[in-house]
């Protein structure tokens, strides 16, 4: 069975140490009285509802899977029961704005949480992250009759909420969907069209869901700059609140998926269903991408939190196993073999497994700290920031959380590609984080043409002119200055280039985003590695520092080559030869 024990060692020795997270939040008057024990006993609570309540569900919600019958969905057994758990501690609204019943907690802490959630339990999870995007969305777009109607039932998780954006023929071009919106009488509007895989678009485990739904005005503009956004409940409520009249849109059917099947994934038929505008006609899209880049950095955690499931299972199953002798002579010289942990290889996926997961978990956090400093101090450096990484987050968060579940994978063997120990599952949950909330290649290409291109570097600059100010063991010195050195040429060279070459972004986008994910991973394990505790637990993480910087690093020289590569290399073969 997969088993999952949040890291809280890790979490609290990055919290208070590397990030110093007390001096950041004493500038935030919404954080005066956040003292460390109460972090730590958030940290523990939400530690206890992933490890045992959300985990021993992971492996049979796959198997049980999501069942549809006649327009309803089923979900796995213990669910519902879960769900309710999760909810009713008030995890859903951790960082929720008080005023409309969340909790008020930094975005940073928040982080920590949900990469708990996504490793117990990706499938579960989803119903809830569906859910505080929503309530993100209708918060900054919204009446304030419709925030208050809507955010208390969604921050507690009586309401669940759900993005319907894709129709079979527009994926992420949005600018030609199909469905309409017909204005009534009443100021609501008449829906009508069919959305493709809509997660959580139908289940059983509340009373009410309320769909995000893109939909275009008859007078629309064409194109993206013609979308309206629509707030359309499963069930109207009446004026006190409550779910009443049914509305005429169903479920036609769920997909059949690779993994996340404790996750139900609908086609939504909608037919003249009852839609109230959320913000004004026409900007739909600038409200759909508020909740998107909620979503962005939560699927990122959810590519983290495949990555350290998969680690916790491969480590375990590696002091464990007895298989073959070390190459020194005999460790377990009582034993018929050695555990494969004696064995080179072994260690080095193991290795790179724990290098990516830790300095990605400490990447999320900074990205999470940059949200925070953005709302609460109204830092538009910060809020600069936070727009350049996030869609490094989603993609390198995930791309990286795949290579972590092949890898541990591989360490299990034969054992690996059966289902009984799981991590297979790992490998399957992980695959969908890398193209969904739009695919890794689209977050390439934001990042190179919306960020970088667009402000000539600038952003980025400004970033790795402060890490160079920072203080850095000396072995690893020379190793992050290069990377530095090398981020920054690529990209006064790329934005140059660009100019000439209009194809160039396109080709390199992906290999740009993991040369600046590299990089930013280097910095971060300096970082751990200059603040890491004299005893047995900072001695591992100057090792794995160690590691990174001999081992993962080089991927950038690489990359360099890449990047700067004509795009003729991509784009000469004629289409007819493909």
């Amino acid at each position: 069975m997969l088993e999952y024990q949040a890291p809280r060692q890790d979490l609290e020795f990055l919290l208070f140490d590397v990030f110093k997270v007390q001096d950041v939040w004493a500038d935030m008057p919404q954080f005066a009285d956040l003292s460390d024990d109460l972090v730590r006993a958030v940290l523990e609570e939400g530690g206890k509802l992933a490890g045992q309540v959300m985990a021993p569900l992971n492996q049979s919600g796959d198997q049980q899977g999501c069942q549809w019958q006649d327009g309803e969905v089923r979900t796995p057994q213990g669910f519902k029961e879960a769900f309710t758990e999760l909810a009713g501690g008030g995890w859903l609204g951790l960082s929720g704005n008080p005023d409309y019943a969340g909790q008020g907690m930094p975005k940073l802490l928040g982080c920590l949480l949900e990469e708990m959630f996504w490793a117990a339990n990706s499938s579960l999870y989803l119903y809830g992250t569906l859910t505080v995007g929503a309530a993100i969305c209708i918060e900054a777009h919204a009446s304030e009759a419709q925030k208050a109607l809507y955010l208390p039932r969604l921050y507690s998780g009586e309401w669940t909420g759900a993005m319907a954006l894709t129709e079979a023929h527009a994926g992420s071009d949005l600018g030609i969907m199909r469905c309409k919106a017909e204005p009534a009488d009443d100021g609501s509007y008449a829906i009508t069209g069919t959305k493709i895989f809509i997660t959580s678009g139908e289940h059983d485990m509340t009373e009410n869901i309320v769909h995000l739904v893109l939909a275009r005005l008859a007078d629309a503009p064409a194109g993206s700059r013609g979308i309206s956004l629509f707030i359309v409940p499963k069930f109207i409520p009446d004026e006190s609140g409550n779910p009443e009249a049914r509305n005429s849109f169903a479920s036609g059917s769920i997909e059949h998926k690779m993994g996340i099947n404790g996750s139900a994934t609908s086609v939504m038929n909608y037919d003249g269903a009852v839609g109230f505008l959320l913000g004004e006609e026409n900007q739909g899209l600038a409200g759909m991408f508020t909740m998107m880049n909620y979503e962005r950095l939560s699927v990122g955690l959810q590519g983290l939190g495949a990555g350290e499931l998969a680690y916790q299972q491969a480590a375990r199953y590696a002091a464990e196993r007895l298989q073959g002798r070390s190459a020194t002579g005999p460790q377990n010289p009582d034993g018929p073999a050695d555990a494969l942990l004696v064995h080179g290889d072994v260690r080095r996926m193991l290795l790179t497994v724990r290098a990516l997961t830790e300095a990605g978990r400490a990447f999320s956090m900074f990205v999470g700290m940059q949200l925070d400093l953005a709302k609460y101090k109204a830092d538009p450096a910060a809020q600069a920031l936070s727009e350049l990484l996030t869609p490094v987050a989603k993609a390198f968060l995930t791309d990286r959380g795949f290579e972590c579940a092949v890898l541990a994978q591989q360490v299990f063997g034969g054992h690996g590609f059966v289902r009984e120990w799981g991590v297979e599952q790992i490998v399957r949950d992980a695959r969908i984080a890398q193209i969904y909330e739009g695919t890794n290649g689209i977050q390439a290409m934001d990042l190179i043409n919306r960020k970088v291109l667009r402000d000539g570097g600038s952003t980025l600059h400004a970033l790795v002119k402060n890490i160079r100010a920072e203080s850095v063991p000396h072995g690893l010195r020379e190793g992050l200055i290069a990377a530095l050195d090398r981020l920054e040429a690529v990209t006064v060279e790329l934005v140059s280039r660009s100019r000439q070459d209009a194809d160039l972004p396109g080709s390199a986008a992906t290999d740009y985003l993991d040369l600046v994910g590299y990089t930013l991973y280097a910095w971060l394990w300096a970082r751990m590695a200059e603040t890491a505790p004299e005893d047995q637990f900072g001695d591992a993480k100057r090792r794995c520092a160690e590691f990174y910087f001999v081992r993962i690093l080089p991927r950038t020289l690489a990359l360099e080559q890449t990047v700067m590569a004509h795009s003729s290399s991509v784009m000469a073969m004629d289409e007819s030869a493909f």
